[in-house]
């Protein structure tokens, strides 16, 4: 048989026979007896037996139990983040693989199979990169050009080689954007069209906003970037569109880890906390109202420079750095499953920059603080953007 018609191209693929889909499959190199990780979306009230069929190489082997791993947080909704775990094959070096309801490789054969990716464990010295941004999804017609441009022109400033973005829809200006991002080679763009499959929910609740999947599949998506990026990114940072990740004692993101990596050997999980700048608080001199950037969509981050105080009583989200080799399920704001410790990082050292809607509605200007971190890069940072806002075609002078 041709094997290419049966190899899948998507990034969410339907398990045949079920209502369940695939989305990446990954080489398990650290866990004892399993072979292969195939993240996945399961339907939680329809779980049923089933195995891994592999194809190694030259034949197909008949198939083994696959162990079903739920995440624990799927917010209620019916779709969940899973993992399924194949365990090893005795006569086969599997190259692709697949879920079916039934073990018999010839039924399975006309299946569509999924590339194993991560089949070599990679060195870190190897690694293509140092950091890595993942994205979780674009969806509706997010335009946020201006913000995003800012962000991706800080985090090359701040040490990034590559981020990755999971793209449901947005808007036509951003989608320029990101393909200008994506020739050169920083952004990779994973398309992610859910809404093909299923409902999803825009919102956290399946109450408030309904849906069958906890926003867009975020979830299901950061796992997979994670294992994406195992092997070629020593760091992963896994955040939103809207944060940018700073560090406040050191120039880069490099200079940062080594110091927190050498006070902190065993970490692998660094929880950086979320701090809020009022995108409705001005910075009064206006210096950064510039005319070339009035006609472009979205924030100034430049432009909103007070940040409001956490209120720590109540419970405080992070986002994270992580060495993703230490980590074996990954939730947003923490890690799951992982191997090694988990450090919280001052946030004098590092901490996020998130311009948006406030959180604390009632505080004025005097009761936020002034943050000017982003100004500190003014002098790289405004000619950088300009440069990659005329790159795509979005600069009307």
């Amino acid at each position: 048989t041709d094997k290419k018609k049966y190899l899948s191209l998507k990034s969410i693929t339907p398990v045949n026979d079920t209502k369940h889909f695939m989305v990446g499959a990954y080489k398990e190199h650290r866990l004892e007896g399993s072979s292969v990780r195939i993240i996945s979306i399961f339907r939680r009230d329809s779980v049923q037996p089933l195995y891994c069929v592999f194809y190694c190489g030259t034949h197909w082997a008949n198939g083994m139990k696959a162990e079903v791993q739920m995440h624990s947080d799927h917010f209620g909704f019916r779709f969940v983040t899973t993992d399924v775990l194949c365990p090893n094959h005795p006569d086969c070096d599997p190259s692709h693989v697949t879920l079916a309801t039934q073990a018999d490789a010839e039924l399975a054969q006309n299946q569509t199979f999924l590339r194993i990716q991560n089949l070599v464990k990679r060195e870190e010295e190897e690694f293509q990169s140092n950091f890595t941004v993942c994205w979780s999804n674009l969806f509706g017609d997010y335009n946020n050009v201006l913000q995003v441009t800012q962000t991706l022109e800080m985090y090359k400033l701040l040490g990034v080689q590559h981020v990755v973005v999971y793209n449901t829809s947005c808007g036509p200006d951003l989608e320029r954007l990101l393909q200008s991002y994506t020739q050169e080679g920083f952004v990779e763009v994973v398309p992610w069209p859910i809404n093909q499959y299923m409902n999803p929910s825009s919102g956290w609740q399946p109450s408030e906003h309904g849906g069958d999947i906890h926003y867009y599949g975020q979830l299901t998506t950061l796992n997979d970037c994670v294992y994406r990026n195992m092997y070629q990114s020593r760091y992963v940072l896994l955040n939103d569109i809207d944060e940018i990740i700073a560090p406040y004692q050191h120039q880069t993101l490099p200079q940062m880890m080594d110091v927190l990596q050498r006070q902190n050997p065993k970490a692998e999980v660094f929880l950086i906390e979320n701090h809020i700048f009022p995108k409705s608080q001005f910075e009064p001199s206006g210096r950064f109202e510039r005319p070339s950037w009035r006609d472009v969509p979205g924030i100034n981050i430049m432009e909103h420079i007070y940040r409001e105080e956490p209120d720590y009583r109540i419970y405080h989200p992070s986002k994270m750095i992580v060495r993703p080799r230490a980590v074996e399920q990954t939730s947003v704001h923490s890690v799951l499953r992982n191997f090694g410790q988990t450090v919280k990082v001052p946030p004098n050292v590092c901490h996020i920059i998130h311009v948006r809607v406030p959180l604390r509605g009632g505080l004025t200007k005097k009761e936020l603080h002034e943050d000017k971190r982003v100004w500190d890069y003014e002098r790289q940072l405004v000619p950088n953007v300009d440069k990659a806002l005329e790159k795509a075609g979005l600069l009307h002078m």
